[in-house]
């Protein structure tokens, strides 16, 4: 069993990537050895405030009994919540919350006398409004820096405290030396670097400065990558075997102007693997999505080039951050695994750059051709990408591979052999907590009023519901995309809070868990009951959610949290990590997310 400080310097490394949601997962587990432990602790609840899971980490806070610790860190925690909650807000409520933040770091600071609280104190006072308080705090903020003495005094929360209170106080001189000081400190620390410039980022806007000011704490970019397959020697193809070296050259170029740290991409032969060699060259974390098994993957887009891509990529799999496989289920023709294996890693590149307070940006190896279809292939992601607005960098491959046969389509894969039946469906997964309890008179009056809510808000969104069944009080929900599916499962929560149980003549005790996810299904006409029915692994995975969600919560899925932060339409919803949880019947550890909409916590004062 791992000692704490063992536990503690794994948790560091995924800090220091910014890679939040694996911190928490490492603390999680952690603690189910040391479940006491105020550092594994601190380290749990201060991931899921840096991941934006606010609610989450003020429940754990409150579970572990943090605030009885005498560590600064520890003790500062609620206050580092608050404020939270209080940048999360708007208004009066902002201001609000920003003097109760304030306020609990001062507290802190009485007992420490630290320059920690007494510089987020700072920042608080000044969001409030509280110019001379922030003024004043910055000061002392600066006073606590200078009565430093040893090796903490050249560490990066230093020169970012000099930095803030410069900041704050208006000598741009002092937080440009500050800053690129503490740049220099931090080396990989994403981190930390993302957190000060978050933090700054607010002081700049609420002073009227130009953010240009924090450029020295500029994150390395994400990078979505993709692009053609190796044309097999002797064939036909759009990559050329021969342009192999110019096109990986100027890969490595591209990553290297844009300060690539992170990359999300599949693993097929030719530009897939001159990526992720190029990004594992340079340090960079390569995290590979798949459409099905890696066996199947390298049988179908590996093999056809030649054995030094199936070794080339048996090797990049074995170096990758993470490999996601979209099916269990073997090739069969259908394109539609290899088109969300894309969506889910342009999905998670957009969420882990919006963590890193990073760029994001598509690399792709491309020749134009394809026009502007959606669908398999590279022309598919390019164009999937740009309709979400965001930037692609072209990397030119060169003359086609000339050779036997004809080239081949866009997807570089068969086309499939019969009528597609896999469609992208998002699924709701439901239950009543307390149902079972209900005596049989009950029955009725529970048909009529939480059933009969439910059924008011899918009538509501009969446009986009596809399928639906209920048995008791379990409620299966398919939609037709994942916006739609996330205000649907708000809404259903809204409707039961909403009810009157002791008017009803129900026990309050009833509440509502629901589970969501997106993926790939097959939809059949079902003979029994005369319409179209889901069925495949992922309807299956759906229904493992719910079991594991709290009354009153709906839990999604990375896939769907992913599939929000790709949609192309506006919205104003928002998924907090929750961490890797077991589903129910063992069906394996699933990285886990609150959905809830942007402004939920936005005027709530309590």
């Amino acid at each position: 069993m791992p000692t704490v400080g063992e536990w503690v310097e794994r948790l560091v490394r995924a800090e220091r990537a910014g890679d939040h949601l694996k911190a928490y997962d490492l603390a999680s587990t952690a603690l189910t050895e040391h479940p006491r432990d105020a550092k594994l602790g601190h380290r749990a609840v201060l991931a899921l405030a840096r991941s934006g899971a606010t609610g989450r980490a003020l429940e754990l806070l409150d579970e572990l009994r943090l605030d009885e610790t005498a560590s600064e860190d520890v003790a500062a925690l609620r206050a580092r919540i608050e404020k939270d909650r209080a940048i999360a807000a708007s208004g009066a409520t902002r201001v609000r919350r920003a003097r109760r933040a304030a306020e609990l770091y001062e507290n802190v600071f009485q007992r420490s006398r630290g320059y920690y609280p007494a510089i987020n104190a700072a920042t608080l006072r000044l969001l409030a409004g509280d110019d001379a308080d922030a003024e004043a705090l910055a000061r002392v903020a600066i006073a606590a820096c200078d009565a430093i003495e040893g090796a903490e005094r050249d560490s990066f929360w230093v020169a970012a405290t000099r930095a803030e209170a410069a900041l704050i106080l208006g000598d741009e001189a002092v937080v440009r030396d500050s800053l690129a000081r503490g740049a220099a400190i931090a080396g990989d620390d994403f981190s930390s670097m993302a957190t000060t410039r978050r933090q700054l980022r607010l002081v700049c806007e609420r002073k009227g400065l130009d953010c240009e000011l924090l450029d020295a704490l500029r994150p390395p970019s994400v990078v979505h990558y993709t692009g053609h397959m190796m044309a097999p020697s002797g064939r036909a193809g759009r990559f050329a075997r021969a342009r192999e070296g110019d096109v990986a050259r100027e890969i490595a170029s591209r990553l290297g102007e844009r300060r690539a740290g992170v990359g999300y991409g599949s693993l097929a032969s030719g530009a897939d693997v001159l990526f992720a060699e190029a990004l594992l060259a340079r340090g960079a974390e390569l995290h590979v999505v798949l459409p099905f098994d890696k066996d199947e993957f390298c049988r179908v887009s590996v093999a056809p080039a030649g054995h030094d891509f199936v070794d080339r990529f048996a090797a990049c799999l074995s170096k990758a951050a993470s490999v996601t496989q979209i099916t269990r289920d073997p090739f069969d023709g259908d394109d539609l695994p290899f088109v969300e294996a894309s969506e889910l890693a342009m999905g998670k590149a957009v969420l882990r750059a919006a963590l890193l307070e990073s760029d994001v940006v598509q690399i792709a190896v491309w020749d134009g051709r394809g026009g502007g279809r959606s669908g398999a292939g590279t022309a598919g992601d390019v164009h999937a990408w740009a309709s979400r607005g965001l930037a692609t960098i072209v990397v030119d491959p060169g003359p086609p591979a000339l050779g036997e046969g004809a080239p081949p389509g866009e997807s570089g894969r068969p086309a499939p052999p019969r009528e597609r039946s896999l469609v992208r469906r998002a699924m709701l997964f439901g239950d009543v907590k307390g149902f079972s309890k209900l005596a049989e008179r009950d029955i009725p009056r529970f048909v009529d009023h939480v059933m009969g809510s439910l059924g008011r808000v899918l009538d509501a969104e009969h446009a986009h519901v596809r399928s639906t069944n209920t048995w008791g009080d379990g409620l299966y929900v398919v939609l037709d995309e994942p916006v739609a599916a996330a205000r649907c499962a708000l809404a259903l929560q809204a409707a039961v809070r909403a009810i009157d149980f002791e008017a009803a003549g129900l026990p309050s005790t009833l509440g509502l868990r629901l589970g969501g996810h997106v993926g790939p299904v097959f939809e059949c006409f079902e003979p029994v009951v005369k319409r179209h029915v889901y069925f495949g692994t992922h309807v299956t995975r759906t229904a493992r959610i719910e079991p594991v969600t709290p009354v009153g919560a709906v839990f999604v899925t990375e896939e769907f949290a992913a599939a929000l932060a790709l949609s192309r339409r506006d919205h104003s919803y928002v998924c907090e990590y929750a961490g890797s949880m077991a589903a129910a019947k063992g069906y394996g550890d699933m990285r886990m997310y609150v959905l809830k909409t942007k402004t939920a916590d936005a005027t709530d004062d309590a």
